[in-house]
């Protein structure tokens, strides 16, 4: 199979641009090779919009409607499957607080239970109720924060505001876990190792790797429901990320055979079907698919932001139900998957925790990038 990658909202380590809160990737997937089967027929819909190359920012709604039926023909010719992932980046700046200050191997004080067991979403949502912007960008800037001795000061001080906050929650057993953990983490920030240490892992903490996580997974789905293997993964090509998404393709295909275990009610960290071959980081310019691509991510970008869309580019929308996947990391989506759940069942049962295993398959993983890029 083929894949072609390409991403929109990139603003790498600010994650609080207002124009771009969400990070998209797109994915475009065939049995067959694009650039060389579709070349053809996409040269002919260039000449009849008189562009270079395909690029749906350019054309806007109102030249990317006189295509439609172009794009609705390859992708019934090609069977073409569009996947689309998102990271909230504003949440991700909470999620990533979370995982390194409540980590509960660095930090003691927080209960096995509370973080080895499906109870860390609940943690999570807690604290996410104790946040303000203001407070969120500060918890950010000193994760980003190669000066140590800073960082560490800002984490204090962060800790402490959020203690001051916690008599806001209604129940008990949250406040009591919540202080402890905060107080100390306060207490002991050294050990919490909170700010990244160089650029490099910097990278490694942006939506961009996070959402790249999402992409790499997707590709294994369709692998494993196919049968088949990747003969190609496409890249956008772009100087500041493609090192990085190299070395997480790597480190995924070299794990394939090598289930994590996971605490109880957890389940195995999974990265079987992921493919071996390695990524390929071309231009856009040399990239027939890539080209394809960026129209399908364009016009569900904007479908997703609810910005203006003409009507007849829906049909592009309507041509993927049913087929493409798509996967959000943001709070919201931990909530939809995780807070009905534990209200409807507060003490659940094991073969109830046994069905909620997949529901925290991607977020378990997530979490996993994230620490050790920052061990």
């Amino acid at each position: 199979m083929y894949f072609y990658v390409d991403e929109s909202g990139h603003t790498g380590p600010n994650l609080f641009d207002e124009a771009q809160p969400i990070l998209y990737y797109g994915v475009l997937s065939s049995k067959i090779n694009l650039d060389a089967a579709a070349e053809g027929r996409v040269k002919k819909i260039r000449k009849k919009l008189g562009v270079k190359r395909l690029h749906a920012s350019e054309l806007g709604n109102g030249k990317l409607v006189t295509i439609v039926k172009d794009i609705e023909s390859l992708r019934k010719r090609y069977d073409l499957r569009f996947d689309i992932y998102r990271v909230a980046k504003v949440d991700h700046a909470l999620i990533s607080f979370f995982d390194q200050v409540f980590d509960q191997g660095m930090n003691p004080a927080v209960p096995w239970t509370s973080y080895w067991t499906p109870m860390r979403y609940v943690l999570l949502l807690k604290l996410a109720s104790l946040f303000d912007e203001e407070l969120l960008k500060a918890a950010w800037a000193a994760r980003i924060n190669l000066k140590t001795d800073e960082a560490n000061a800002s984490l204090v001080d962060i800790c402490n505001t959020l203690i001051s906050r916690v008599n806001s929650l209604p129940d008990e057993r949250s406040r009591q876990v919540i202080t402890d953990s905060l107080t100390w983490a306060a207490a002991n920030p050294d050990e919490i190792y909170y700010n990244v240490k160089s650029k490099k892992d910097l990278l490694q903490i942006t939506p961009n790797l996070i959402g790249f996580q999402s992409v790499m997974h997707g590709i294994a789905s369709r692998l494993l429901k196919n049968g088949k293997a990747a003969s190609q993964i496409i890249v956008d090509q772009q100087s500041q990320f493609n090192t990085a998404q190299k070395k997480l393709s790597d480190f995924y295909a070299k794990g394939r055979d090598l289930p994590l275990v996971n605490g109880p009610g957890l389940p195995e960290i999974d990265f079987s079907g992921m493919p071996e071959t390695p990524i390929s980081c071309t231009a856009g310019t040399d990239s027939t698919g890539l080209e394809l691509v960026d129209i399908y991510l364009w016009v569900f970008k904007r479908f997703m932001d609810e910005k203006e869309l003409a009507p007849e580019l829906f049909s592009l929308i309507k041509g993927q139900l049913h087929r493409g996947h798509t996967d959000e990391v943001s709070i919201n989506a931990i909530a939809s998957r995780w807070s009905k759940w534990f209200e409807e069942l507060p003490d659940p049962t094991d073969e109830q925790m046994e069905k909620g295993k997949e529901m925290l398959r991607m977020d378990e993983e997530r979490r996993l990038l994230a620490v050790n890029g920052n061990a």
